[in-house]
């Protein structure tokens, strides 16, 4: 339970002027905060709608939108837009009580509409949305769901996430993306696309005032200019710099090194392995494949170690892990598998398709592939482009994928390991039958079992390649105070936005 946004507003000033601080309780944002992003900035990370069970376009949408509950400092579960909620008895209803920034309708048009990671699931779940009075709302559910809170109001999808009705439709879908409007602690000002976007600070924002007026982030694909633009003070934070340049990056006086771990897992999806004509429907293949990856020299090059090598694409900090067997690195016993499968000289595996920032990844994993005679080429694609290719399930061979999107091993083998997962090119049905049970079982310890046997059946057929719980090395400039970075558990990002500070100037 918490207090209503205005009332927080109210008590802090009373607490200001008791101090005789009054004057600065009404400072205004000051200064600019420039980022050199590592991906192309696309309007799809505007619209909390289209979360695709991946962390980027959180990103923005902490910035600009609110969320009834989300993952703040201290708590994975912070009341935000919303006061409070509770739980029926019979768990087939939860109701929330919101505040000032939003109305009841606001919410049940946002679930109503939202079509990201985990829309199938809620909707196969969701009987209905009640709007009880202008501040309450109703999600009435099927039968009880364990995980309802997880899917709903974690970054695991963005269905919690609020934008307001009217506005979206005067304005349309289009229209909304072109020109967003949300509850956030920022408003968007302007955008050229792939280019820049610049926001500024919304100084009636619930929470707090924001410290900094103006946000500029800037799309930097390159990670060598990222690094040089963190250097020479045209950006404040860049993202993702790996390997030799993180190296660089720490060395550099002035510059601060940031790794943060976040719920990141990556791994390498064979979408034949349901084709009998390929040589990926033989299990000895894809175990091949799997004992030919060196994860360990990947991760200390690419992350200086801050990774973890991974044997599954839950993350192991999740809820209902299950921790499988490491894959050793093993080139010879792969070469035994191809040789035991009918390939004794390798085979031509065709295209690696990947998300262009973690191409290194990608090509680290052909080039161990191509040592045991598996030859594959490298195909990178612009994060949004890739993004909606693989929702499309339009990538065909091999594909390098990833997410940091929070949640527990039921939402991320929801969206990636079963039949019609947002991002899953198919499933088995023993697997597919045991997640339906999951989903209903209210007994936390059978419930526990049953992912667990997912999981161990996913590495028994080595359904996958897991490749690294990767660290996002991160470093920002000496103007920053507060950079945001590790302030929430499990997020990769400079959040909250409200909270970052720069150094004040030296006159």
């Amino acid at each position: 339970m918490s207090t209503r946004p205005w009332i927080l507003s109210v008590v802090a000033v009373v607490l200001l002027i008791a101090a005789g601080l009054a004057g600065s309780a009404s400072a205004a944002p000051e200064g600019e905060m420039t980022w050199a992003v590592h991906v192309s900035l696309a309007p799809t990370w505007f619209d909390p709608a289209e979360t695709p069970s991946v962390i980027t376009p959180f990103m923005i949408l902490y910035a600009l939108h609110d969320a009834l509950v989300k993952p703040m400092p201290g708590n994975a579960m912070a009341p935000s837009l919303a006061e409070s909620w509770s739980m029926a008895k019979d768990g087939l209803a939860y109701e929330f009580v919101n505040g000032d920034p939003v109305a009841a309708e606001d919410v049940k048009f946002s679930l109503e509409r939202y079509r990201g990671g985990g829309a199938t699931t809620l909707k196969e779940r969701v009987a209905g949305v009640d709007v009880l009075d202008p501040s309450r709302v109703r999600i009435r559910l099927k039968q009880p769901w364990p995980d309802f809170m997880t899917f709903y109001a974690t970054p695991a999808t963005g269905a919690a996430w609020i934008v307001p009705k009217r506005y979206v439709e005067r304005v349309g879908e289009d229209g909304f993306k072109k020109a967003p409007v949300g509850a956030g602690p920022y408003r968007f000002v302007s955008f050229n696309p792939g280019i820049e976007l610049v926001l500024e600070a919304n100084e009636s924002y619930w929470r707090k005032t924001p410290i900094v007026k103006r946000l500029v982030f800037r799309s930097v694909p390159d990670e060598t200019t990222r690094l040089a633009m963190l250097k020479r003070g045209e950006a404040d934070i860049a993202y993702s710099i790996r390997g030799p340049l993180a190296e660089e990056l720490r060395r550099t006086p002035g510059l601060t090194l940031k790794p943060t771990v976040p719920t990141f897992t990556e791994w390498l999806v064979f979408t034949e392995q349901w084709d009998p004509k390929s040589p990926w429907a033989d299990k000895r293949v894809r175990l091949a494949a799997n004992l030919a990856i060196d994860r360990k020299t990947l991760n200390d090059a690419e992350y200086l170690g801050f990774g973890k090598v991974s044997s599954s694409l839950v993350p192991h900090t999740f809820q209902f892990y299950w921790p499988a067997p490491p894959y050793p690195y093993e080139p010879g016993r792969a070469k035994q598998l191809l040789a035991e499968s009918g390939y004794p000289r390798g085979f031509d595996a065709g295209e690696v398709t990947t998300d262009a920032v973690y191409a290194a990844t990608a090509e680290s994993v052909i080039n161990n592939f191509l040592s045991v005679g598996i030859r594959a080429k490298l195909r990178p694609l612009e994060r949004a482009a890739f993004y909606k290719g693989d929702a499309e399930k339009s990538f065909k061979k091999l594909v390098r994928v990833g997410s940091a999107a929070p949640g527990n091993a039921a939402t991320r083998i929801d969206a990636f390991a079963i039949t019609g997962g947002i991002r899953s090119y198919g499933g088995y049905p023993d697997i597919d039958g045991l997640f339906r049970e999951q989903a209903v079982e209210v007994d936390v310890k059978k419930r526990e079992a049953l992912l667990h046997k997912i999981q161990q059946l996913m590495h028994e057929r080595a359904m996958f390649a897991p490749i690294v719980e990767p660290a996002l090395i991160s470093g920002h400039g000496p103007r920053v105070e507060h950079s945001g970075f590790g302030s929430i558990t499990g997020m990769p990002y400079s959040v909250p936005y409200e909270e970052l500070r720069l150094k004040a100037s030296r006159s």
